[in-house]
This record gives structure tokens, sequence and C-alpha cells, in this order.
């Protein structure tokens, strides 16, 4: 293809707009995993000391299930107790601490300009761990993400910091956290990419993948080693496995989607109830100890209950009942507006209908197919299929059981993204007014030149003339300069020599209504340019920062030299270009092979275009 008019274009652009500060970023991320370690072990032990306190009545910080407690029917009461301590915390301290707390991240991120109010750092810890440490049906990563995260923007706080990099260490402390809890460094990371930065950049990315790695190292003193639930390794899937996984996908997908509906609807009644929120996670307790009474592994975070699903040990009968006790009574304690994630229940509920499914399946065991219907409920529930994908792999350390993994998760993801519009987690922003993008591009205006885009023809006058015979040939319509509300103007030479708008001719005007002034005079010659080489992303950012809507294209070896205009007209054309490109749908030129009279004139296009 022969080169642009306007000369081979400077060749001073890469791959990424990535500079030194990335490494300053990374530094910063280490002290922030360091941090998110130190807090996934304090929530743990949190939620291990309300436990014990709560259900047996000992100061002890030992692992322990509600489930072996000798409490009875008293036990039914406890999650109710603990809930209204969390209601008081939450209207007395900070409503920021309601939910499960990745939306409020995203909240921050997006609206707050990564800017977390220190109590929360304080709070959502706390109020997650009596939650959950009174037989809440929660997990504890969306309350350690939201918690690393706003130690992290707390962190970033203290250094001069743009809003862009401060997001950075917030997700950097909210991956670390995750990476510290569960041991899975790779997964939090893509849940980062897939659900928090809202880019893919080596500015984030990177700082985002030190401060995890440093979390999952320091788990190993604080936490322990190895998988969290480590599982015998399956034998590699043949044909009808990969089958069989594709089903358990698709049955998530609708899974995803019942859940969804099911917590909001819930979160509907108690909008309705006549009283004050404060109290909605008290009545949504009394579910909760309802359902500990039918079945007491729906109380607490679960893990011991994920584990026996993923090794198999839970068949028949038992699964259905799992199933539906664990998605009522933590779709209505979520709606009620408690603290707590929503990873670990949807693992049980996941794991629950992927191993109910296989034990009608050809291949593989329910242990399998629980991981299965896991990764696959994460991917289409939270909208993050590679996170579901890598989150079980890092958990279990089956690596033979990837293939499956990755269907499930594909086929999950492509159900919900057709029957919901939005994931549970960006739901709860939509019902605040705000509306989140999860398609990630490359922004068109990185991609085209402003020489691809700007009017060749642009619009002058010459220096000597008056604003007077401007002004009269806009009101005749000439269309040399009615077509433009700037004009450039140019001297004897057609150097370029200034700028003049339809407001600078007002204004002379009105303090000399004969218009003897030379538009000279009444425009702008201190010019800010652009140049037909230069990104549309750049020059956009030069309109912007100086609050001009329109730009003179001159050429970099002769800055003088006017080679055309860039105005907001422009970019718009440049914009449905995309439009077309999305929406205008045509058959190609080898539809037309056999008609030589209709390939041919598409190729003289081509060559005209080269």
């Amino acid at each position: 293809m022969a080169a642009p008019a306007w000369g081979a274009p400077v060749d001073s652009l890469a791959d990424f707009r990535t500079d030194q500060r990335m490494l300053l970023l990374s530094a910063l991320a280490i002290p922030i995993g360091v941090i998110g370690a130190l807090v996934a072990k304090a929530l743990l032990w949190l939620i291990a000391v309300f436990t014990n306190v709560s259900f047996f009545h000992r100061l002890s910080a030992e692992p322990s299930l509600p489930g072996q407690s000798h409490l009875g029917w008293w036990m039914a009461a406890v999650p109710v107790v603990g809930a209204l301590i969390v209601g008081l915390m939450a209207r007395y301290g900070s409503d920021k601490i309601r939910g499960h707390g990745i939306p409020e991240a995203l909240e921050a991120i997006l609206l707050g300009r990564s800017l977390i109010n220190p109590k929360v750092a304080i709070l959502k810890p706390l109020s997650s761990a009596i939650s959950i440490g009174t037989g809440g049906p929660f997990g504890a990563e969306g309350p350690i993400i939201m918690t690393g995260g706003a130690f992290g923007s707390l962190f970033a706080q203290l250094f001069h910091l743009s809003a862009a990099e401060r997001k950075t260490l917030l997700v950097a402390g909210a991956a670390s956290g995750m990476s510290a809890v569960f041991a899975t460094p790779i997964a939090a990371v893509l849940l980062a990419v897939e659900l928090l930065l809202f880019e893919w950049k080596p500015r984030s990315f990177i700082p985002v993948a030190v401060a995890s790695v440093v979390a999952s190292v320091l788990r190993v003193p604080l936490l322990g080693t190895g998988p969290m639930f480590p599982v015998p390794l399956h034998p590699v899937l043949g044909a009808s496995g990969l089958v069989a996984a594709l089903i358990i996908g698709l049955a998530a997908g609708f899974g995803s989607w019942l859940l969804t509906t099911l917590v909001y609807a819930c979160e509907d009644l108690f909008q309705k109830l006549p009283i004050h929120w404060m109290w909605w996670p008290a009545l949504g307790a009394v579910v909760v100890g309802i359902g500990g009474l039918i079945d007491p592994r729906v109380l607490g975070v679960g893990y011991h209950t994920i584990h026996t699903l993923m090794l198999g040990r839970l068949v028949g009968g038992m699964l259905i009942g799992l199933l539906i006790a664990k998605a009522v009574v933590w779709a209505v304690a979520l709606g009620s507006g408690t603290s707590g994630g929503v990873l670990a229940p949807l693992l049980i509920i996941g794991g629950s209908l992927g191993a109910l499914l296989g034990q009608w399946l050809p291949a593989g065991d329910p242990g399998l197919w629980a991981m299965v219907g896991m990764g696959a409920i994460m991917g289409g529930t939270m909208r993050s299929p590679f996170t579901g994908m890598v989150f079980i792999l890092e958990l279990t350390h089956d690596l033979n059981a990837l293939p499956a993994l990755f269907i499930g998760s594909v086929a999950a993801l492509g159900v919900t993204v057709l029957v919901l519009r939005r994931s549970i987690l960006t739901e709860k922003l939509a019902r605040r007014g705000q509306h989140i993008a999860r398609e990630y591009s490359v922004d068109l205006f990185e991609l085209m030149r402003v020489g691809e885009v700007m009017d060749r023809q642009a619009p002058t006058v010459p220096s000597k003339m008056t604003v007077g015979e401007l002004s009269d040939r806009i009101a005749k319509g000439d269309p040399d300069v009615s077509r433009r509300q700037g004009l450039i103007i140019v001297d004897a030479g057609q150097k370029l020599a200034g700028i003049v708008t339809r407001g600078d001719l007002l204004r002379v005007l009105q303090s000399a209504p004969e218009g003897n002034v030379p538009v000279l005079e009444a425009g702008k010659t201190k010019l800010v340019v652009t140049y037909p080489d230069e990104l549309l992303h750049d020059a956009i950012a030069k309109m912007l920062r100086h609050n001009i809507g329109r730009l003179p294209v001159v050429s970099r070896d002769m800055p003088d030299r006017l080679v055309g205009y860039l105005g907001r007209g422009e970019i718009i054309a440049a914009r449905m270009r995309y439009h077309e490109e999305e929406e205008s749908r045509s058959k190609g030129p080898l539809a037309n092979v056999g008609n030589p009279l209709k390939f041919q004139p598409m190729l003289a296009a081509k060559r005209y275009e080269s």
C-alpha cells in the first residue's frame, strides 16, 4: 500500500502507553501486598473467633463448623443477633459496609476517584466477621476484596498520584487479599482484569500482579501451604466428557440467571417493608436461622462443604437439599443488605448443581462435575469466565480438569449474556443509577491518525480581510466560509497566520459595528496545532486540554504550512466508521466471484483507497 499523502508517519508510537511510573506503582504494590496478606489473616482470625464465641461459647481462633454446635433450637437465634449488630454498625458507622463488597469497590473506582473512607477499612472486615461468624451464609472473598481495596486506597492517598494510579493500588490491595485467603494469585489478578481494572495496561496489570504474588508468598507463614482444597487428579476427559462439561455449563448459566433473579427479588421485597433498612438484616437472618436448623451446612463460609463436594462425597438427595437451602438462605440474606461475600456461596451452589447433574452423565465423577459446576456458575454469575476457570484450578491443582472447566465457564457466560442484561455485581450499581460497560476493546481514536479524518479542503480567509467583509459573506451563505464555526487565517503566501471563530466576529462587531478590524486582529495567532501523523486520541486530548473545538493541521517539517482542518465533525465521522463496521452487514468480495462485473469495481475501489 502506498504511503499516506502527508508522508511517512513519525515512528514514535509504542504498543503501550507505559512509562517509568509503572516502576513506582510496582514498588508501592509490594507493601500493599503485605498489608493485603495481613488483613486476610486478620479477617479469617476474626471469623473463627466469632464462630467459636457465638456457637460454642469459647474464646478460640481454631476453625470450627456451626453445624457441630450443641445449641439446639437456640442456634437459629445466633444469626439474628449477629445481623442486628451489623445493622447497627451500618446505620451508625457507615452504610458502605452493607452488601458483598465488590459493587462497592466498583463504585469507588468508577465514581469515587478510587478514594475510600478509612472507616470502611475498619468496619467492613469487622462487620463481615460478625455476620459470617454468627452463621451468615457468606464467603470471605467479597469483604476481603473491599477491605484490601480500602487499605490500598488509603496507602495510595499518602502519595502524589493520579486517580488512575490510585485505582491501580486499590485493585492491587483487593487482589492481594483474595490471593492470601485462597492461595490463588493468578485468579486474583484475572479477577482484577475481568472485573475491577476496566483496562488492560502494563501500568496497572504489573503492579496488581506484584501485590498478588507478594500476598501469596506471605500466605505460607500466615495461613499455610498447598492448595486450599486438594483433590486427586482426575483422568483426562474424552469427547463425551467435554460434551458433559458443556451440558453442566449451560445448566449453570441458567442457574446463574435464577440466582441473580432470586437475589434481587428478595431485595425488592425488603425495599417494600415499612421499617428502616437497619432492621432488614435481622429479618433476613430469621430465614438463615431456620435454614441452619434444616441443614447446618448452609451456615458460615462453608469451606468444608466445598471441599466435600470437590471430593465427590455428597450424592443423591443431600445435593438437592443443599442446593435449594443454600440458594434460598443466601439470596434472602444478601437481599437484606447484610455484610458478606458471594464467591463461596456460589461455589457451594454450583458444586451441588454440577454433582447432581453428574450422576446421570456418562463420564467423570461427581467430584469433577462439582468442580466444573463451581467454575461455571462463578463465570456465569460474575461474568468472569477466566477467573472462574483458573480459580478452581488453583484451589485444587487438578490440571487435568482444565478443558472441562474452560468449556463449562464459557458456556455459562454465553447463557447469561443472552438472558441477563447485567451480572449480580453490576445490577446493584444499575439500581443506583450507574451503568458499567464490561466489554473491552481498543479505542478507535488510538488507531486512527489525524490525516485519515481531517478535512483536506481547510476553510481559509486572507489575513487582510476585515471582520465586516467576512460577516457579510457568512450572512449571504457563502459555502466557502459558512460551513465552519472556525476559519483558518492565511497570509499572502498561504502560510498559517491564525484562526477566527464566529464568536470572535460577534465580539468585535459589538465594539466596532462598522467591522473595519482585520480578521487577524479579531482572531487568535497563538495557535494549538496538530499533525497528520498524530494519533486522533492525542489531538482530541489537545482540544480538551485547551478547551477548543478545532485544530489547524500542519506539516511537521513546515509548521506554517496548512494541510488540513480537524473539527468536531471529523471526529464524529471517525466514530461513525466504527458503528458502520459493527452494524452494516453485507457479503464480502468472495460472494461475487461468479460475477466479474460486481467483483472488478470492488477491486478498483481497493486500488483507489491504497
